[in-house]
């Protein structure tokens, strides 16, 4: 699993993370990891209605890879399950170390 292929740093020094999302499930968190579409999969128990969703994405992301709620934002796919997040004032040896703790890779 190549984790590296999901997180990209912007040229003012903050991550992307290309993620799919799973609304509306039993359970929040990390789940896994698509290798087809160099994504990290994220539950959330929010339902995809007027931004839920991309709240609770948000404060999955933010609890999981500890970091601030106010560092993460989606910045594409707000109406997608593949979205793009932007992760703030983390350098990306940082988020990937977190992101392989969370999956157990």
């Amino acid at each position: 699993m190549d984790l590296g292929t999901c997180l990209t740093q912007t040229l003012d020094g903050a991550l992307l993370m290309e993620v799919e999302i799973q609304p509306g499930s039993t359970q929040q968190g990390v789940t896994g990891f698509n290798e087809w579409r160099s994504r990290v999969v994220i539950a959330v128990k929010a339902q995809a209605k007027q931004g839920q969703a991309n709240r609770a994405l948000v404060h999955v992301i933010a609890q999981q890879l500890r970091v601030k709620t106010s560092e993460v934002s989606v910045v594409a796919g707000h109406r997608s399950r593949k979205k793009s997040v932007r992760i703030e004032d983390t350098d990306l040896e940082t988020l990937r170390s977190r992101l392989s703790d969370v999956l157990g890779a």
